[in-house]
């Protein structure tokens, strides 16, 4: 049995922050630049994936955390903002092209989360930049279920 199961998705659009792309002056080139030496400094190097997430609705989906592939804990990646909790995951995104790219869930933990929170069955993917990825387009996450499950809402 293959530890890696898939679930259909959908791009959704994002707060922005992540990227920088919601021009909130705290965060001028996105949370994911802030926290990317941080996370450097735990073990995790993102310098190969594009600093910002791709929201991917699993509907009617949800996931289920099971263990990370990496848990930081305490991260303060912003003076004016509290220290964080943050998970990774393994996980693929595969285009309709059937072009494959290897990737990380993203998980800041809501409770230590103090805004932009997510919708509970979207997962925030870390991956290199993807020319031409769009807002609704349909996208197959595979995932390591070790680490995350996929079950039915």
């Amino acid at each position: 049995m293959s530890d890696w199961i898939q679930v259909k998705g959908s791009v959704k659009k994002g707060h922005g922050v992540a990227s920088g792309k919601s021009g909130d002056p705290r965060f001028p080139k996105g949370t994911i630049a802030m926290q990317k030496p941080l996370f450097a400094e735990q073990g995790l190097d993102i310098s190969g994936y594009f600093l910002g997430t791709i929201n991917v609705s699993i509907y009617p989906y949800r996931y289920e955390i099971e263990k990370p592939k990496y848990t930081f804990r305490d991260i303060k990646w912003a003076k004016e903002e509290p220290a964080e909790d943050f998970s990774f995951f393994d996980c693929r995104i595969i285009l309709n092209s059937g072009e494959k790219f290897e990737g990380l869930v993203y998980y800041p933990h809501p409770e230590t989360k103090p805004e932009h929170f997510q919708e509970p069955e979207v997962l925030e993917i870390m991956t290199p930049f993807i020319q031409d990825l769009k807002y609704e387009d349909e996208v197959v996450l595979e995932l390591d279920r070790r680490q995350i499950e996929i079950h039915k809402s």
